[in-house]
C-alpha cells in the first residue's frame, strides 16, 4: 500500500476549467512522474472552491497552501520547490491566506471564508466529485442508511420540518410541508424531481453543486423518495451544463453499482431509481409546472394551480420538486439532526444560503452564509468591496425576478423576510453588485429584456404587458419619455404582477419597481433633463472637448469613425454633435483628459 504524503487539489469547476485547469492536472502528473513522486503525491480534481475570481486554484495539503491564478508554467516550480523541497511558493499564494507574510493555519481565517458556513457546499472543493469513495469518506450516504434502517418515512419528514428548511429555489416554501402534502396523497405512483434548470443571469449555484458534489443530490432525492413513497426520480438539468451533466451521470452509475440506487436499498425493501432529463435552456422551465411539462415531452408552459404538484404533478401523479441547493442540505440535516441546522440563521429563515456573487465586486465567486448575514458584510468583507475606487450604488438579488437594493439599505439582513421588506427577493441566490457607473434605468431595462425574451407567451399580461413595459423603458432611455410615462410604467407593473399566470410574469416587474422606488430621480433626469446621470444611455450622451485642456494633437480626430471632430493642429478641436455616434473612441484616445461625456 502506497502512503500518500501530499494531496494536490485542483479546481475542476466550470470557471477554472475554462481557465485551463485540466492542463494543470496533466502537467502535475508529468512533473511528478519526472521526479518519481507519483506514488507519494496524489492529484485530485475537485469542484468549485468558491473564489472564482482567482482561478485556476490549486491547494496543496497537508500545508493547506492556497495557490491562485496558477498557470501551466507554474506547475514545475510548485512541484520542485513546495512538494520536493518543502518551500512554499509565496508569489503564487492567494494574498488573503497570508498574515504579515506568514501562512494562515486555515482558509477559514481569511476574509473571504471566515464568515461563511458551508453546509450545501460542504464537499465542493474538498472531494473528487467523480469518486464515490471520497463522498462516502465524508459521511456520504450515512443519512440514507440512517433513514432506511432506523427511521420511518414520517420521521424523515418530521426531521425536515423541525429543521425549518425552506426551498432555496426562490419561493421559500417550507420543504417539510411540501413533502408532507405529497406523502398524504394515497397513490401507488409518486415522483421526486430536482430543478437544476438554473437560468438567472449571473447565477451558478446549482451548477457548481452538481459539478462538485453530485452524490449529495442523489442521496437527498432518495431520502425524499423514501419519505413520500416514490420510487422514481428525475433531475431536470439544462444541457448548457456539460460538466455537471457528465459528473451527475458518473455519480448515478456509481450509486447504482454500490447499491444506493435500485432495488432493496440497504436491505430495507425500498426501491428508488434516478434518471436525467436535459432542458434546452428555457428560463420559464424553472417554474415547476412548466418543468414537469417539459419532462413529459410537452412544450414547457406553466399551468394554473391548484392542483399543486404535490397532489397532481408529473404525469398527473403526486410529485415533490425541489431545487439543487435545497436537496444539498437534506443529507446533512438527517445525519446531524434538525437542531444543528435550525440553530443557524434567523427565527423564520433557518440555515445557510448560497449566493453567486458577481458584477462590480473584487471577489467574484460562490459564497455560503448563515441567513441573516447583512448585505454589507457580504459585499465589503467577503466580497472585498467595489474595485477601482468606485462607489457602491446598488445590489440586485434574486435574478431577473428580484429587486435592486440601494446603499442606504446595505445593512439589510439576507433572509427571506428582510429582502421582501425592501422590495427584493432571495430568489435562487444571484447577487449582482453595481457601482456609480451603472444606470439604474438601463439595469431595469436589461432584466426586463431578459424576461420578455424568456416569456412562454401563454398569458396576455406577461406576453403583451412586459413587451409594452419594455417599450416604455426604451422610450425613456432614448430621451423621448415623459413624466406620464413613468406613472404608466408603475401602473403597468402592478397589473402584470397581479394578473400573470406564473412566477415569471408575477415577479418580472420587480427590478423596475425597485429602481423606481429607490432611484426615481434617475428616471426623472432621463425625462426632464434628457440626461443619463451615469453616462450609460447612448442616445442621451454628449461628448465635449474642454478648450483649456485640448492641445490640438489631432489624436481624437484620427480615431473618429464618422469624422465628427474638426480642428487644426495645435488648436482647440470641436465635436459635431450631429455626426457623433457616441462610440467613445475619442475619449479613450485622448491623453490629456480633454474630452468628457455628459
Amino acid at each position: 500500500m502506497n502512503l500518500v504524503r501530499t494531496h494536490v487539489l485542483v479546481c475542476g469547476g466550470t470557471g477554472c476549467t475554462s481557465a485551463n485547469s485540466p492542463a494543470l492536472i496533466d502537467e502535475f502528473h508529468k512533473e511528478l512522474d519526472k521526479r518519481d513522486l507519483s506514488k507519494e503525491v496524489q492529484v485530485i480534481q475537485t469542484g468549485c472552491f468558491g473564489l472564482c475570481a482567482l482561478g485556476p486554484i490549486v491547494i496543496v495539503y497537508p500545508e493547506g497552501s492556497f495557490y491562485s491564478m496558477v498557470k501551466v508554467e507554474d506547475v514545475s516550480e510548485i512541484v520542485e520547490e513546495h512538494i520536493l523541497k518543502g518551500r512554499i511558493v509565496t508569489r503564487l499564494l492567494y494574498e488573503g491566506s497570508l498574515d504579515e507574510m506568514e501562512l494562515v493555519k486555515s482558509l477559514d481565517e481569511t476574509d473571504f471564508y471566515k464568515k461563511q458556513h458551508r453546509i450545501a457546499l460542504r464537499n465542493c472543493g474538498v472531494i473528487n466529485p467523480e469518486d464515490i469513495d471520497e463522498y462516502i469518506a465524508n459521511d456520504g450516504y450515512q443519512a440514507l442508511a440512517k433513514a432506511l434502517t432506523s427511521m420511518t418515512p414520517q420521521e424523515v419528514i418530521d426531521t425536515v420540518l423541525a429543521s425549518g428548511l425552506r426551498g432555496r429555489g426562490g419561493a421559500g416554501f417550507p420543504t417539510g410541508r411540501k413533502w408532507q402534502f405529497a406523502a398524504n396523497e394515497d397513490n401507488p405512483q409518486k415522483y421526486v424531481c430536482c430543478n437544476a434548470d438554473e437560468g438567472d443571469p449571473g447565477a451558478f449555484m446549482d451548477r457548481s453543486l452538481l459539478e462538485g458534489d453530485p452524490h449529495s443530490i442523489i442521496e437527498a432525492m432518495a431520502l425524499a423518495g423514501y419519505a413520500i413513497g416514490a420510487n422514481q426520480g428525475y433531475v431536470y438539468v439544462r444541457a448548457e451544463y456539460p460538466i455537471a451533466v457528465n459528473r451527475l451521470k458518473i455519480a448515478i452509475e456509481q450509486a447504482k453499482e454500490y447499491g444506493f440506487l435500485g432495488k432493496d436499498i440497504f436491505g430495507s425493501g425500498f426501491d428508488f431509481d434516478l434518471d436525467i432529463r436535459l432542458g434546452a435552456g428555457a428560463f420559464v422551465c424553472g417554474e415547476e409546472t412548466a418543468l414537469m411539462a417539459s419532462i413529459e415531452g410537452h412544450r414547457g408552459e406553466p399551468r394554473p394551480r391548484p392542483p399543486f404538484p404535490a397532489v397532481k404533478g408529473l404525469f398527473g401523479k403526486p410529485t415533490v420538486l425541489n431545487n439543487v441547493e435545497t436537496y444539498a442540505n437534506i443529507p446533512w440535516i438527517i445525519y446531524h439532526g434538525p437542531e444543528a441546522f435550525a440553530e443557524i440563521g434567523t427565527e423564520k429563515s433557518k440555515g445557510t444560503k448560497v449566493f453567486a456573487l458577481g458584477g462590480k465586486i473584487t471577489n467574484t465567486g460562490l459564497v455560503e452564509i448563515p441567513m441573516g448575514t447583512t448585505l454589507r458584510e457580504v459585499i465589503e468583507e467577503i466580497g472585498g468591496g467595489v474595485p477601482n475606487g468606485k462607489k457602491f450604488k446598488a445590489a440586485q438579488t434574486g435574478g431577473p425576478s428580484g429587486g435592486c437594493i440601494p446603499e442606504s439599505l446595505l445593512d439589510t439582513p439576507m433572509d427571506f423576510e428582510s429582502l421582501a421588506e425592501v422590495g427584493s427577493i432571495m430568489g435562487s441566490g444571484g447577487l449582482i453588485v453595481m457601482d456609480e457607473d451603472n444606470c439604474m434605468v438601463d439595469i431595469a431595462k436589461f432584466f426586463l429584456q431578459f424576461t420578455v425574451d424568456e416569456s412562454c407567451g401563454k398569458c396576455v399580461p406577461c406576453r403583451v404587458g412586459m413587451y409594452r413595459l419594455h417599450e416604455l423603458l426604451e422610450k425613456i432611455t432614448s430621451g423621448n419619455g415623459t413624466l406620464e410615462d413613468i406613472d404608466l410604467i408603475e401602473e403597468l407593473c402592478y397589473h402584470i404582477k397581479e394578473n400573470s399566470l406564473c412566477g415569471l410574469g408575477q415577479t418580472a416587474p420587480n427590478p423596475v419597481l425597485s429602481t423606481l422606488e429607490h432611484f426615481r430621480d434617475e428616471y426623472v433626469a432621463h425625462v426632464t433633463e434628457k440626461r443619463c446621470p451615469a453616462g450609460v444611455c447612448k442616445e442621451l450622451l454628449r461628448y465635449f472637448i474642454i478648450a483649456d485642456k485640448c492641445t490640438g494633437c489631432t489624436a481624437c480626430s484620427r480615431v473618429c469613425p464618422t469624422n465628427a471632430i474638426s480642428g487644426e493642429v495645435k488648436k482647440v478641436h470641436e465635436i459635431d454633435q450631429d455626426k457623433c455616434i457616441k462610440c467613445g473612441a475619442c475619449m479613450e484616445r485622448c491623453r490629456f483628459g480633454a474630452i468628457v461625456k455628459i
